[in-house]
């Protein structure tokens, strides 16, 4: 794992093979890579990321042509489930962030059996901690989703619009088990397991929306809104349960080829849940803030009217399907082998001592390394969807010339601040695999002193849908050209601290 490191490296070159290879461990004599090896270097990982987050986006982009084909006006009901789901991702951004910096921390090729065991018990426990949240937020969801329908769905489609969030209350444990058993498993070094829940999920998703909600599907059934939300319930907890059989799978695989005793291993460690609650409740908080406050704004973008509420939908899907795959994969490649040097670069500190350059070199070089490949493939997919994309692209999602227009205005007005989101959810790796309490610090300057300011002023202002884009551009895209900068100054404090300076006024 460790990107293909050596703990002993730092002692004497920390950066000393920055390319993701660690000689015997990393590429065998005869050129051949097992899976084992594969998924533990940075460029294997990525691949099985890049997969395992294209496979759900272009079901998503399919499952809203074909609501779009059913009622066009119903795409705004399946994004307001987008907005209930900012709850759910509150949970899945507290103790799961925290795997990076605990389980996923140092050297896990290299792990003996006492190690493996606990990595294992902070895994399990991360588990069943976040199933038995989620069950209890899809419990909330149930009763409580005409009141969030009233806030965030068009009036003519609201009666709908609950019975859908209804039928979606428990895919709220679908996802929590899914964030759990993929952000641990990527920790462990094991980026199949999550390929394989997105493949399994995507896969009988498909079958069941060809059959029953595509423009072929069978004769006799009328499909509705409500029969999408049944099929994603399904799969999604399809899914999540394969994921976790593929997962206690290769832990009985592995116990059982290296000898190893797994029988007292317990579902729920006290000792295990305080070391993920440490790191664990900087992300929640800063998770907390930040989907409060877009919820906020989201809720001006939805009292615009139907048209532009469906326009934000298709821009949603072409942000979040398109231009996301390839920034969650390299992040979550990122996190992963931040997190393995961090965990080497503590292991070999005898003494509480300052970074040096290479130190710092060596922990960051997976995140630099992502802003590279960022760059390379966000730059010129940003343009081509510019000039050709956005419009045609958004007529295929809604089935509407109206929201085509409102959307590829939309697109072209902010499509170069995704490049920075980019750049920055790289940068971001490097606090949230190491520190996360700097990780909520820049969070949080950017939340409450930019987005929370333009959420208060918009109704203040009065906007109405003729104007509404000409603030809320400045909202969407400036904040992600603000946290570029502030991301960049928190990290550089964090590499000036160590170093062991000092910051002015600390």
């Amino acid at each position: 794992m460790a990107d293909n490191l050596r703990p002993d490296s730092l002692t004497k070159s920390p950066v000393d093979d920055e390319d993701g290879q660690r000689g015997e461990l990393g590429r065998p004599k005869n050129g051949r890579m097992t899976l084992t090896r594969l998924r533990a270097s940075y460029h294997g990982a990525l691949i099985f990321n890049l997969a395992s987050f294209l496979i759900p986006a272009v079901y998503s982009t399919l499952s809203k042509m074909w609501v779009a084909n059913i009622d066009a006006s119903l795409v705004s009901t399946t994004d307001a489930y987008t907005y209930f789901s900012c709850v759910v991702e509150v949970l899945n951004e507290g103790l799961p962030r925290a795997a990076w910096s605990t389980i996923g921390s140092g050297d896990t090729t290299r792990d003996s059996s006492t190690q493996l065991l606990d990595r294992l018990s902070l895994t399990y426990t991360l588990i069943s901690v976040q199933s038995c949240l989620g069950t209890l937020l899809s419990i909330i969801f149930l009763f409580g989703a005409p009141g969030f329908a009233a806030s965030y769905v068009p009036g003519k489609t609201r009666a709908t619009s609950v019975v859908y969030l209804r039928i979606l209350a428990f895919d709220s444990l679908a996802s929590t088990l899914n964030t759990a058993v993929s952000l641990g498993t990527r920790a462990l070094d094991k980026p199949d397991v999550p390929l394989l829940m997105s493949t399994v999920q995507t896969l009988i998703q498909i079958f069941l929306e060809l059959a029953l909600v595509s423009t072929v599907h069978v004769k006799g059934f009328t499909p509705t809104i409500h029969t999408v939300a049944i099929i994603k319930l399904v799969c999604d907890l399809a899914g999540a349960v394969a994921g976790l059989v593929y997962f206690l799978y290769l832990v009985r695989t592995t116990s059982t080829r290296n000898g190893i005793d797994t029988r007292g291993l317990k579902w729920f460690n006290r000792h295990s849940l305080m070391r993920l609650v440490r790191p664990g409740r900087w992300t929640f908080t800063e998770s907390a803030v930040r989907n409060a406050i877009y919820l906020w704004q989201i809720h001006g973008v939805v009292s615009m009217g139907q048209a532009y509420a469906t326009a934000w939908g298709v821009f949603n899907t072409i942000r979040w399907g398109l231009i996301m795959v390839p920034v969650n994969a390299l992040e979550a490649t990122s996190n992963a082998f931040v997190g393995h040097r961090w965990g080497i670069y503590q292991h070999a500190r005898s003494l509480p001592s300052p970074a040096s350059w290479s130190d710092i070199r060596f922990i960051t070089a997976p995140a630099r390394r992502s802003v590279a490949i960022a760059l390379l493939v966000e730059v010129p997919m940003c343009i081509a969807l510019s000039i050709h994309g956005a419009g045609p692209f958004a007529k295929y999602l809604s089935n509407s010339d109206e929201v085509a227009d409102i959307t590829a205005m939309m697109w072209r007005s902010i499509d170069w601040c995704y490049i920075c989101y980019a750049v920055s959810t790289q940068l971001a790796t490097i606090l949230l695999a190491t520190q996360t309490k700097w990780y909520l610090c820049q969070s949080l300057v950017a939340n409450i002193f930019y987005c929370l300011p333009w959420a208060i002023a918009l109704p203040l202002i009065g906007i109405t849908p003729d104007t509404a884009w000409n603030y809320q551009k400045w909202v969407f895209g400036g904040s992600l050209v603000v946290s570029l900068g502030i991301i960049i100054v928190v990290d550089s404090i964090w590499v000036i601290r160590l170093r062991g300076w000092k910051v002015r006024g600390s």
